[in-house]
């Protein structure tokens, strides 16, 4: 067969996603971090959009721009009035430096020191200090030549948030140009610093210098450490004793010790910052119903700006092309605003038809949690699934139950007897209620937590309570058996 180009007319159907509705998806799931700074850059990139600052704002533009009249000038009583200074007076004279010092500065009493010698209260403004700015604080202190002092900071440099030390011997020497010998020394020095551990390779290391740094380098709980770890780590207590010859008080005597010491030393220095939520959603409840309050704070509030609004009436002297140019601004913030208001019930709606399926938590708690899906919130609202997955990803609300992501409240189905199904949430809430309550002498296995689960009519394999138990972070039966006459 010949190919040949041609043409032909043909009519078909298709999705265009248009930039405006593209927009409204994106904003749909923003979380409100995000949806704050996505307004910020609107506003600085489109004229037409102004932020309203007014106490009794709304979120909402005018239906029609075109109709939407001028900002009316201030009233005479709103506006501030003039201060007048005159010309030999400096605004400045009337503060009260006095006060102003005895409020802020640190007040020396009679006959200290020179008010030069006192600190500024910006000496006092600094930030946590983080392991390796403390660890180099304290080799200021030391007697240390210039090269060395440089080896010193190339090794404090490659600890990790551990305070472990990433780097051999030999690749220290390399790098700094030292002897393999001058390289142990300073590492010998940085282990000697604060915070005891710092510096070792391993955890083993940084536990038997804790140790010597107590005195205790020769004891028990160090041989246990240098030649018993993995027996420890197990809790078989049994080898230990045999091993060392010591009476079983005496070998928990000293576990007593090594549990008392920080495997990871580099950690209380950790400058990782805490990671505060504000929720989108507040859900109060008031008598016997639930009252859904949307968190507006610290968004900004939009409107359209009157200046360019004058500009588009059939009086103004504008070019054509300006005010094509001022048009297509304004369809575009209109089109945002509308966008943010659909967005805003969209989540009151999400959030509504959750309390509706969630009752039972809501009223009682996390154990009453039923499974849910997203076809269930989609099917009440008559949306899309993929709609309710962008308006539940990184939402948070607040409840009467504590502060959940909106995902959390959609669960994985567990099979009971006689048809009924539990959350997978409600099954781990009760899976660490059954840790916490057994008997630390003989703690509950796998197949024993499954077996408990069957008899309250929840069908679990042993596979899934492992599954979800290294999920809660907690330790197999093995290593949470305590010995039997330690209490």
């Amino acid at each position: 067969m010949a190919l040949e180009l041609r043409q032909q007319v043909k009519l078909s159907q298709q999705l265009v996603m248009t930039p405006q509705l593209q927009q409204a998806i994106k904003l749909l799931q923003l979380s409100r971090l995000e949806l704050a700074e996505t307004i910020q850059q609107e506003i600085e990139l489109n004229p037409v959009l102004d932020e309203d600052f007014s106490a009794d704002a709304e979120i909402e533009g005018p239906p029609d721009p075109m109709a939407a009249e001028p900002d009316q000038p201030m009233a005479e009583a709103e506006y501030t009035p003039e201060v007048r200074v005159g010309e030999n007076e400096s605004p400045l004279a009337e503060i009260n430096w006095q006060d102003y010092a005895n409020e802020y500065e640190y007040a020396p009493s009679q006959g200290s020191r020179e008010e030069s010698d006192l600190p500024s209260r910006l000496d006092i403004l600094t930030q946590k200090p983080d392991l390796q700015a403390h660890l180099r604080w304290q080799l200021s202190f030391t007697d240390l030549a210039v090269d060395e002092r440089e080896i010193g900071d190339f090794i404090i440099g490659n600890l990790n948030r551990d305070g472990f030390l990433e780097v051999d011997v030999r690749e220290i020497a390399e790098a700094t140009g030292c002897s393999e010998e001058a390289a142990q020394r300073l590492i010998d020095l940085v282990q000697g610093l604060d915070p005891a551990g710092v510096g070792a390779r391993n955890v083993k290391e940084s536990l038997l210098l804790q140790l010597a740094r107590l005195g205790l380098g020769q004891s028990l709980a160090a041989t246990i450490i240098r030649n018993h770890i993995h027996a420890l780590e197990t809790k078989n207590y049994g080898a230990i004793v045999k091993a060392t010859g010591h009476g079983l008080e005496e070998v928990f005597a000293a576990v007593k010790v090594i549990t008392g010491l920080d495997p990871h030393p580099g950690r209380a220095y950790s400058d990782d910052e805490p990671q505060y939520i504000i929720p989108d959603v507040y859900v109060h409840k008031i008598g016997d119903e639930y009252v859904i309050l949307l968190n507006d704070e610290g968004l900004p509030r939009l409107k359209v700006s009157a200046f360019y609004r004058e500009i588009l009436k059939n009086g103004s002297e504008a070019p054509a092309a300006t005010k094509d140019y001022i048009q297509d601004k304004l369809r575009s913030a209109v089109w945002l605003i509308k966008s943010i208001q659909q967005r805003q019930r969209t989540i009151f709606r999400v959030v509504e038809s959750i309390i509706k399926f969630q009752r039972d938590f809501f009223d009682r708690g996390v154990a009453f949690l039923r499974p849910m899906i997203l076809r269930d919130v989609a099917e009440d609202l008559e949306m899309h699934e993929s709609t309710i997955s962008r308006v539940t990803s990184n939402k948070y609300v607040h409840t009467p139950q504590g502060t959940f992501e909106l995902k959390y409240f959609f669960n994985t189905a567990i099979a009971g007897q006689d048809g009924e199904s539990f959350a997978a949430e409600s099954v781990k809430v009760r899976l660490r209620s059954l840790v916490q309550a057994e008997d630390p002498e003989k703690p509950l296995s796998d197949m024993a937590i499954a077996e408990l689960f069957e008899k309250e009519g929840v069908q679990l394999a042993r596979r899934t309570v492992a599954k979800y138990r290294e999920q809660l972070g907690i330790l197999p039966s093995k290593f949470r058996k305590q010995p039997k006459f330690q209490k």
